[in-house]
């Protein structure tokens, strides 16, 4: 896992590192997940195997989540104590920005509900859902930093997103600074 930069704004932090989401050891990871939480290939799938199938079986009893949407269940065997899956747009099926945007509020506002002090996201869409990844880590910081804005008080100490090649982190580590010049 490396660190590819962080802002503090007021306390709380946003971080891009680049690395193995499965292996954050923070409060929760979020799960790039689809509606019917069946998590086989992808980021989902590689959380699942790691952290065991009590992950599966939890979202299970869940059900569904629409776009947009988060759900939370344990983390089984990872280092993380919880999942949080969000739910982010396939690219195609109309209004894509408002949707990812909901999905990342949803994510965060859950995290916070539960009182966590930290979560590590992936660049929710941008796989096989084909959100350009650029877009992504656009309106992924932007409403992080909202997120924190809103809310000064939240449990939140740390967003931190987590990708795992160098071109998405660095345009991550773009949108951070575009943050940081505002």
């Amino acid at each position: 896992m490396k660190v590819i930069g962080e802002a503090d704004f007021g306390g709380k932090r946003i971080r891009v590192v680049q690395g193995d989401l499965t292996e954050r050891d923070v409060d929760a990871i979020a799960n790039a997940a689809n509606t019917r939480l069946q998590h086989g290939g992808g980021v989902a799938g590689a959380i699942v195997r790691k952290g065991g199938k009590v992950i599966q079986e939890e979202s299970d009893r869940i059900g569904f989540v629409p776009t947009g949407g988060a759900a939370i269940t344990g983390a089984g065997k990872l280092k993380a104590r919880f999942v949080i899956h969000t739910v982010g747009p396939r690219m195609g099926e109309g209004d894509e920005d408002s949707k990812l945007k909901s999905a990342i509020e949803s994510t965060l506002q859950l995290a916070a509900e539960k009182g966590l002090k930290s979560v590590s996201i992936p660049a929710v869409s941008a796989g096989i859902y084909g959100f350009p990844k650029h877009r992504c880590a656009n309106i992924l910081v932007s409403a992080a930093h909202e997120f924190i804005s809103r809310n000064p008080r939240t449990s939140l100490g740390l967003i931190e997103f987590c990708l795992f090649d160098g071109d998405t982190a660095a345009l991550f580590l773009k949108e951070l600074k575009n943050l940081k010049t505002e």
